[in-house]
Formats: structure tokens, C-alpha cells, sequence
């Protein structure tokens, strides 16, 4: 039978009327979204339906946990963190296969580990992250199974783990939380609902002991549950109810966004009705708007995030941080304080707040925890409100030695030998967010003498360098790259940095720079290094002046590091390995890393980043290929052949030295 496109399989199903497909249509072509994504996003369909409609076409078993029978023999197979780590439910033992709901049906590497473990083969099946995130809190949180588990445990361990656990008691101090300095990393290795439920509240670190303040601190079965899920011993501390719970509000909640709730509920109500602008500009300067930003704010810099996603929705406003390159969901405000956060961060900005209708940038800095930090601001209108998007611009990035930025000396020696020339061009290439502009400053850096007259054209110029000449686009006033890139060549340099090569003009004013003496660094956006040459001939620029000029290519990406404190070594299979191109030698498999997590990374497994790098020089064999318009795979595999190790090798030798794993390594490479 013959596969049905998605919009026919609802519309058979009568999950949606041709109306509503039209209006998921426009908002497809608006967006860019997937069909099956704008149709959630306006509510047409759950995500449930429609990923049971797809494991359809696909000829895979969809598991509805509220009707699915769970048998206990499939989940005792498969540890919780396994399912955690992988998205994956085990659901139960048919034809000699166990079913396992799965997010991603096709992860290899998770269906070989489930395989492994179990000793079945794997019959993979779908269901939502929602679902299975339920279903794993459900039967290994709840005790799904609570008499079979609790006959595994022997009496005399009890006694022990009573009496060890009852010395504690002898010695439980008092803490008056209104005047106790917490810290807020503590504070995140307790859910919220477990401090509620059994009133309490974690106050910091002593080595390896987390200290909590309890309403009640011999309760000791409360105290091993905090030692399992927390992961660090505990020392309990006496504290009364109303402190914990005042203190609770204080840290979990934001008890600001109360206030700023019943103060400006009336007046945001005015704001809809288009309410004086110049009274919106008091009310948001008041101190509950002010403070709740502040927190906002402070909260992400605290937790190393890059980005900070204010997003209207449909019914409230959603805060995402971007932490270590991926996004996390922190908080949801409610709807009616959406016009006096997006306002004050308007006029933090120097923005216009009474423009609504076009996207706006500005920039502003403020003083977070002792530091200056600088914010790049830019606002998008949506259909539930301006969408505004801060960039945390830390300072200390640029400071970074080419050396910490997670070369390979292989690829740092090729690196280094292109900018110690005196001239031509170098070009570092990846999509936005992949560490150009940090790598270039680190460049810059190195070659930063007196000697030197180094000047840059960048828009916009995001960190100020100390004797380097910076030049802030301005189209407005006819300052573009090309016109910019012009003057700076009359005015002597050495170096010259061009933010990034976005058309024709720019391109052959910058391979001509090279060709005269300059040494030219810029970025390009494509997917690997010896795509970069066909990019240039494709804009328009002659295949000589592209082979004489440019010195080398380097393509990159950034991964997420694995955190030291919590990673984990496993010997993966060699069949996986060989699946997804790992490079190995004779009968070797290697002892690798993957993530975990612990209170230390936020339980993600990983902290911080490092780059993965593709070095590409161009020898006298690829500067004939250019000549001759040879394709970006042909010019790759003479690349390969004079030593340039791709992103994918490279990202899994840092795998192989335990850097990061395997799954960032194909999260972020194709």
C-alpha cells in the first residue's frame, strides 16, 4: 500500500478540517515549521495523535501508556538512568522480543545497550517524551512494583541502615533561615515538589554533604530518599515550617512575580487598549518589573547560559536558557505580566516600545554579580506577542588561548602554520552558534603586537579588543561590509578581520586584500571546510584568484563537554561502532565515556563545551581542483589524503580521549 503524506492520514482520521490544515499551511510557510509541528502549535492536534498517526505510516507500534498492561518482568530489565539517559520505556516480553517505547526508534546506539543489558532482541516501538518521562517517574518512583522490591531487602540491613542513620540525630542543630546566605546550586538538587511535600529546603555544601533544613530531621526515611535522588549524604539541619516554606517561595518561585502579578494586573489590562506609552514606561521601571528582569537575568549568567528566550505563548510566556549550546525551559510567567517584561527589556535596550510591528536590536550592559556583562537584544514579532532574545556577551571568551578551545595538536599545527603567514586569507566556516567569532578573537589575540596595524569590520562589534582597530557596520549610513572593507584597505593594514562574507562584493574585495599583502580572516557559513571553495566560485568569484588566495579552511562545530565529576566509562559494541564510522584498528574497542549526571552539572551529564575542528590547508593538488570547479566531495578527499581529519574524526578522537561522547558527537555533526 502506498505511503500517505501526513495531512491526508489526520484528515482520513478526522483530527483536523481542511480549514485548520490551510491555517497550519500559512503558518508552515511563515515559519518554517514542520506541517505536524505548526498543527501542534496551534492546537489542533496533541502531540500523542500525531506521533501515533506517523508510527502508522511507518509500520511501528505506538504505546498508549493509559491503556498499554506494563509488565514488571520488562522494567526490571532496564535501570531507570538507562531510561533516562536514552528516552526509552521498557513495556514487555512478546515473541521472544522485548518492546521498548522509544522517542527516536532508529538510535542505534541506544538499541544495541538495550540489547545488551536485556538479552532480547529489540522490538522498537514510539510514544511521547512526555509519556515515557511519566511512565518512568511512575514505576520507578512510585513503587509500581513495591512488594517485589521490598522483599529484596534483607532485615538486618534495615536495623543497620537505622541505626547508622539514627547517630545523626544526636547531634541536629537549629538554623534561622532569615538570616542564612543559601545557595542557589543546592537549592537545584531538590525538586520543588519533593521540598514541598515534605518541607524542606536545601541550604548549601560541606565536601560531600548536602545540608538541609527540615520541618523534620529525623524522619529517616526521608533522609535516604534525599541521599538517592540528591546523590550526595546529607546533614539534616531543625528548621521551622514557615521558614522552609518562605524560603521555598524565595527560591523556587520567584515570590517577586506575586507581586508584580496583583500590582500591574489592572494596568496591562489597559495596555491591550493601547494605554498612554509613557505611563507604561513608569510602570515597568517600577521596582516588581525591575526586580523580576533582574532575576531573570541574573539566574542565566549564574547558570553560564549564552542565550535568554523570552517567548510569548498562547496562554503565558516562556523563559528558556541556552546552556551549553542546548535550550532549557526555566520558567512560565503568566500571560498578563508578558507586556511589562518584554517593555522593560525594550528600554533596557534603548529601544522603541511603541514599535511592535517590525523587529528591533540594541544592546545594553549591567552589573551581575560584581562583573559587567554586556547583552545583544533583538525582538521578533509573533502571533502572541514580541519574542525577545538576549545574548549574553561574557568577555573572558575572547580571552581564550587557541590552546583551550579544544584543538588536536594535529590540527592546531595546521592552524598555526596558515595565520603566521604574512598573507592571504583564512576562512572559518559553521553554522551560527558554532564558535567563529571566538576563534577568530583568539587569533587575533596571538597576532596582536604593536608591530601590527590590525583592523576589523564587524556587525555588530560584540567585544572590545584592546589595540585593535574596530569598525561597526552601519548600512544606514551606507557603511557596509564591502564599502567598509574598502576604506580599511586604504588605511594601511596588516590584518584585516571581516566579520563574515555575506555577498559577491564583499567576497572578491577580501580575496583581493589577500592577493596584495594582507592577511585577511573572515567566516563563512557552509557545512564543511572544502565547501567553502565551491561557495566562493558559486557567488561569482573566479576559480584562480580563489585557489591563489585563500591559505586554508577550517570548519567547526561546538559539543558539549562530558561533565569530569559523573561521566562513565562503558565498552560499547564493535558493530556499533563500525555502524557510525568510529575509526578503529584490528580488534580494538575502546573503553569510552558517556554522560550520567550529578548535582554539579544540573543532571545533564556534561559542563561547559569544547570545539570540534576541521582544518583544511590548501595544498598546490586542491588549488588545481578549484581551478578546475571540482566538486566539494572531491576536493575532500584529497584533503583526507594530506592529513585533514574531519569534523566526525575529530569529534570522536576527543570521544576517544573522553572529552565528550559519542551521542554529542552526532548530535552536532552530520
Amino acid at each position: 500500500m502506498a505511503k500517505k503524506d501526513l495531512a491526508s492520514l489526520l484528515k482520513e482520521s478526522n483530527l483536523i478540517s481542511d480549514e485548520q490544515l490551510q491555517e497550519a499551511i500559512e503558518i508552515q510557510k511563515k515559519s518554517g515549521l514542520p506541517l505536524g509541528r505548526a498543527l501542534v502549535y496551534l492546537g489542533y492536534v496533541s502531540q500523542r495523535d500525531l506521533i501515533s498517526k506517523i508510527a502508522e505510516q511507518l509500520g511501528l507500534t505506538f504505546v498508549d501508556f493509559s491503556t498499554e498492561k506494563i509488565e514488571k518482568r520488562a522494567v526490571q530489565l532496564i535501570p531507570e538512568e538507562l531510561c533516562r539517559k536514552f528516552l526509552v520505556f521498557p513495556v514487555k516480553i512478546r515473541d521472544n522480543k522485548l518492546l521498548v517505547a522509544m522517542t527516536n526508534p532508529k538510535d542505534v546506539i541506544a538499541l544495541e545497550e538495550l540489547k545488551s543489558l536485556s538479552g532480547y532482541e529489540i522490538e522498537p516501538a514510539v510514544s511521547t517524551r512526555e509519556d515515557i518521562l511519566a511512565a518512568i517517574n511512575r514505576y520507578f518512583k512510585e513503587g509500581a512494583f513495591e512488594e517485589e522490591l521490598t522483599s529484596l531487602l534483607e532485615e538486618t540491613e534495615r536495623e543497620a541502615s537505622l541505626k547508622e542513620l539514627g547517630k545523626t540525630f544526636e547531634t541536629v542543630e537549629e538554623v534561622d533561615l532569615s538570616n542564612y546566605s543559601i545557595d542557589p546550586n543546592a537549592v537545584m538538587t531538590i525538586s520543588e515538589d519533593l521540598a514541598r511535600k515534605h518541607k524542606i529546603i536545601p541550604l548549601g555544601f560541606d565536601d560531600n554533604l548536602l545540608l538541609v533544613a527540615m520541618a523534620n530531621p529525623r524522619d529517616i526515611f526521608l533522609l535516604d530518599n534525599l541521599r538517592i535522588s540528591s546523590g550526595y549524604d546529607i546533614k539534616p539541619f531543625k528548621a521551622s515550617e514557615e521558614d522552609i516554606l518562605n524560603s521555598i517561595n524565595r527560591y523556587y518561585k520567584m515570590a517577586e512575580v506575586v507581586g508584580v502579578e496583583e500590582e500591574l494586573e489592572s494596568f496591562f489590562a489597559e495596555i491591550g487598549k493601547e494605554a498612554d506609552l509613557t505611563k507604561v514606561k513608569e510602570v515597568v521601571e517600577d521596582a516588581p518589573i525591575v526586580k523580576l528582569v533582574n532575576l531573570i537575568i541574573t539566574r542565566a549568567v549564574r547558570e553560564r547560559a549564552s542565550d535568554i528566550h523570552i517567548e510569548p505563548q498562547e496562554k503565558d510566556l516562556r523563559i528558556r536558557y541556552r546552556i551549553d549550546g542546548v535550550l532549557h525551559e526555566v520558567m512560565r510567567s503568566p500571560k498578563r505580566i508578558q507586556a511589562g517584561i518584554l517593555s522593560r527589556l525594550k528600554i533596557m535596550a534603548s529601544m522603541d516600545i511603541a514599535e511592535r510591528r517590525k523587529p528591533q536590536d540594541g544592546h545594553c550592559a549591567l552589573m551581575v554579580g560584581g562583573k559587567a556583562i554586556d547583552f545583544r537584544v533583538a525582538t521578533l514579532p509573533t502571533i502572541y506577542g514580541e519574542r525577545v532574545v538576549l545574548r549574553v556577551l561574557a568577555k573572558e571568551s575572547i580571552l581564550l588561548r587557541l590552546e583551550d578551545l579544544g584543538f588536536l595538536p594535529e590540527s592546531l599545527e595546521r592552524y598555526t602554520s596558515a595565520y603566521t603567514l604574512p598573507y592571504g586569507a583564512i576562512l572559518i566556516t559553521g553554522p551560527t552558534g558554532s564558535g567563529k567569532s571566538t576563534t577568530l578573537y583568539a587569533t587575533l589575540n596571538v597576532l596582536n603586537t604593536p608591530e601590527k596595524n590590525i583592523v576589523t569590520i564587524e556587525d555588530p562589534v560584540e567585544y572590545r579588543l584592546s589595540g585593535i582597530n574596530q569598525v561597526q557596520i552601519n548600512p544606514k549610513a551606507g557603511l557596509t561590509f564591502a564599502r567598509g572593507l574598502r576604506s580599511i584597505l586604504r588605511t594601511s593594514p596588516d590584518i584585516v578581520m571581516v566579520g563574515e562574507i555575506r555577498d559577491q562584493e564583499t567576497a572578491q574585495i577580501a580575496i583581493e586584500a589577500a592577493l596584495t599583502g594582507h592577511l585577511v580572516l573572515s567566516t563563512l557559513h557552509t557545512n564543511d571546510a572544502p565547501s567553502a571553495i565551491s561557495r566562493l566560485i558559486e557567488m561569482g568569484i573566479e576559480p584562480f584568484l580563489v585557489a591563489s588566495a585563500v591559505d586554508c579552511v577550517q570548519a567547526q562545530r561546538l559539543a558539549r563537554r562530558l561533565c569530569n565529576e559523573c561521566k562513565e566509562p562503558y565498552t560499547p559494541s564493535r558493530k556499533a561502532l563500525e555502524e557510525i564510522g568510529f575509526p578503529l584498528e584490528d580488534d580494538e574497542v575502546p573503553t569510552l565515556y558517556r554522560a550520567k549526571g550529578c548535582p554539579k552539572c544540573g543532571n545533564t551529564g556534561y559542563k561547559g563545551r569544547v570545539g570540534i575542528y576541521e582544518v583544511m590547508l590548501v595544498s598546490e593538488t586542491i588549488e588545481r581542483l578549484a581551478v578546475e570547479k571540482a566538486t566539494a566531495e572531491q576536493i575532500k578527499k584529497v584533503a583526507i589524503e594530506e592529513g585533514m581529519f574531519t569534523l566526525r574524526r575529530d569529534g570522536f578522537e576527543k570521544v576517544r580521549k573522553g572529552i565528550t561522547s559519542i551521542e554529542e558527537v552526532l548530535r552536532v555533526v552530520v
